[in-house]
């Protein structure tokens, strides 16, 4: 398969990737931050409630107006509103600063005694129907009233005042086109007259019925001399007089054509000469008769053969004549077709030229019509405008007057809903915030989006049993299924890992900082190698708090500090365990030199030893940001895990520490995901469609009682 068919199917998949990872982390966010988008609910809800508990009273005020768009009005109304948007630029207007400035000043013009206070006014259209409820609120009842009133009385008076200007602009605009279409019009009767003046235009008429008849009849006379000068061209003599013989002449001219120089006339030579050939045939014909019974001396014989002799050579004079007559009649046609062409011409000329005259005719014509049918429409429209003005349709009335101001809170609930929007809104960008800020792992396929290492597995997070504080190693016959699957998973990533000969022997186990669950990694990888039959060696190369003794149940000491420093031989330091296959070498005593005795020489010797008598020896290290331990023993090793543990290691700390394990030219075998949240969606998916298998695990009892 070609790169160009591979790389949008990659890309595809790292976008869904992606996708995935963010959807899993947004919803573990929420999972565990829930509470703090209700508080924000109930914040933005409270403030607001309180805001409202100690603003002043305030008093709201009613009204309604209702659109009575139909109007009865004799003349016919040429008054009309854009309905599309009628009701929301009514409402719109209704609530200008021009109706409520206006409204202000009548109320103090009308009212003195009223002070002015602020008043909030409010449109709204009833659902499917055409009126308006107009909704003042303001902090005085007698001015709130008195406002809303005023409102509605204004906007009328605006409106009314709107429409008379509209008349009067529309009508001075009306009187100046008008004005306009009487100079164009007199000017178009102007020169309609001039026209007339020069042409008739009666005589054009006839003028151009004749000429197109005699034009048309020279066209055909002219196509059939230029047919026959053709076929005159084509024939030889012989054959011009046999057609002769068939058609003597040319048709004539219709009778309607003067010039009697296209009549053809007749010609007896054709005649003569037919007769002559007739007589030369026969006498030919009696010659071959006579020839069967005389000879050729016989005096008929010679008087025939003279004859027929004669008659030929009177037919070559009619043929040469033919001849003659061929090329006259071709000079004869040739001409009277040039003559034609030339009054084909100018009558031509002369038809164009009263075509055109006819057209300027029937143009000047019809924009008379035209700017004459405008002029009266427009007359008619201001006079009908005049009449209309007067009238004053309106729109919108006076439905319900302001009601008296009652004490209210108008809007509670929808402003106690906004504040509660508005809390949600800004705990919502508080949890992006603490997202951008923590970078901690949530799942395995953010894990798998963020790092390109290899992933050996994932284990899932299991709780300590009741009236314990640590969780216990792998058992025999343990019933933590999927935490022991996970564990076998691992163990069979690292013994399939390549070629059984470059396969990792000696592992270091680590990772970022502490607390991840490294310990417990090691101990458990070992210990699942050594269900395998595999014989391990774990050595805790924690020299500084390193606490495998303690959870195994052997002795600190001697061990591993005691075998590097030269003082025991590893041998007699190592521990047996309750596990089969299974062996501990222990911390031994705590030093701070760990990294000096791991840069020596006396550790490649160690490592060198114990893979002799181990299959597998697991090296449960210090974290490598906490101490420069496990960034020196690791180059010594075969391979290096590194432990990540879901919801706890951050992501920038982990790039940090595996770049330190990078320049020391490790080799990284993979990364492990621990304590994995079983609702997360990746492994969440995986358990729940696997569990089933899990059951299937016989009990000791059980498996006796089969037995």
């Amino acid at each position: 398969m070609s790169d160009e068919a591979v790389n949008p199917t990659h890309d595809r998949t790292a976008a869904r990737a992606h996708l995935l990872a963010r959807l899993h982390r947004w919803r573990g966010l929420l999972g565990r931050h829930w509470w703090l988008l209700a508080l924000g609910i109930v914040l933005g809800g409270a403030a607001q409630g309180v805001v409202l508990f100690f603003s002043p009273p305030s008093f709201v005020s009613i009204g309604r107006m209702i659109v009575s768009i139909r109007l009865s009005i004799p003349e016919g109304s040429v008054y009309t509103e854009e309905l599309s948007n009628f009701l929301g630029t009514q409402a719109a207007l209704m609530q200008s600063p021009a109706v409520k400035n206006r409204a202000h000043a009548r109320v103090m013009s009308q009212r003195p005694e009223l002070m002015a206070h602020p008043v909030v006014l409010k449109v709204s259209v009833l659902p499917k129907t055409t009126i308006f409820v107009l909704e003042a609120t303001g902090d005085n009842d007698k001015y709130t009233e008195a406002f809303l009133q005023a409102c509605m009385e204004e906007y009328i008076n605006l409106k009314r005042e709107l429409r008379a200007q509209t008349s009067d602009t529309t009508l001075a605009g009306l009187t100046e086109e008008v004005l306009r279409l009487e100079k164009e019009l007199r000017k178009s009767d102007e020169e309609l007259v001039a026209f007339q003046s020069t042409n008739s235009v009666v005589l054009l008429q006839d003028q151009g019925n004749s000429a197109g008849h005699y034009l048309g009849a020279l066209n055909q006379r002219w196509a059939a001399l230029k047919s026959e000068h053709e076929l005159m061209q084509s024939l030889t003599a012989d054959q011009n007089l046999d057609r002769q013989q068939q058609a003597s002449g040319i048709a004539s001219l219709p009778e309607e054509l003067p010039d009697k120089r296209f009549r053809g006339g007749d010609s007896g030579t054709d005649s003569d000469y037919f007769k002559v050939k007739q007589q030369v045939l026969l006498l030919k014909a009696e010659q071959e008769d006579l020839g069967q019974y005389l000879r050729p001396k016989h005096p008929k014989m010679i008087a025939l053969g003279e004859e027929v002799a004669r008659r030929e050579r009177l037919l070559n004079i009619y043929r040469q004549q033919g001849v003659e007559q061929l090329e006259s009649r071709k000079n004869s046609l040739a001409l009277e077709i040039k003559n034609l062409e030339k009054d084909v011409k100018e009558w031509d000329a002369k038809s164009l030229e009263i075509s055109w005259k006819m057209a300027e005719y029937q143009r000047l014509k019809a924009n008379s019509q035209r700017i004459q049918a405008l002029y009266e429409r427009l007359l008619a429209t201001m006079q009908t405008l005049d009449v209309n003005k007067e009238i004053s349709p309106e729109s919108v009335t006076i439905m319900d007057k302001a009601s008296a101001a009652f004490p209210g809170r108008p809007g509670l609930a929808k402003q106690l809903l906004i504040a509660g929007l508005v809390g949600l809104a800004a705990s919502v960008l508080l949890l992006l915030v603490l997202d951008r800020l923590d970078d901690r792992l949530r799942s395995f396929t953010e894990l798998a989006e963020q790092f390109d290492e290899n992933m050996l597995g994932q284990i899932p997070r299991e709780r300590p049993p009741v009236g314990k504080q640590q969780l216990d190693f792998i058992q025999r016959e343990d019933t933590r299924h999927s935490f022991v699957e996970a564990y076998r998973n691992l163990r069979s990533s690292l013994f399939y890992m390549g070629e059984p000969a470059q396969r990792a022997r000696t592992i270091l186990v680590t990772s970022s900082v502490p607390n991840e669950g490294k310990s417990f990694t090691a101990a458990n990888l070992a210990i699942t190698m050594a269900n395998a039959g595999s014989k391990v060696l774990l050595v805790d190369g924690d020299l500084r708090k390193g606490g495998l003794h303690d959870r195994f149940g052997v002795p600190a000491q001697p061990g591993f500090s005691e075998a590097l420093g030269g003082g025991t031989n590893w041998s007699e330091a190592v521990q047996p365990t309750a596990y089969p296959n299974l062996s501990v070498l222990s911390r031994g005593a705590i030093t701070l030199k760990a990294s000096e005795l791991f840069v020596s020489s006396v550790t490649d010797e160690f490592l060198k030893g114990v893979a002799a008598r181990y299959d597998y020896v697991i090296v449960d290290s210090v974290p490598v940001m906490a101490a420069d331990d496990a960034a020196s023993l690791a180059p010594h090793m075969d391979g290096v895990i590194f432990v990540m543990r879901a919801d706890s290691t951050s992501a920038r700390v982990a790039h940090a520490a595996l770049e330190l394990l990078y320049q020391r030219r490790v080799h990284l075998l993979g990364l492990v995901f621990n304590a994995v949240r079983p609702t997360s969606g990746d492994y969440y998916y995986y358990y729940h469609k696997y569990k089933d298998y899990y059951k299937a695990y016989p009990t000791a009892a059980g498996s006796a009682k089969a037995k």
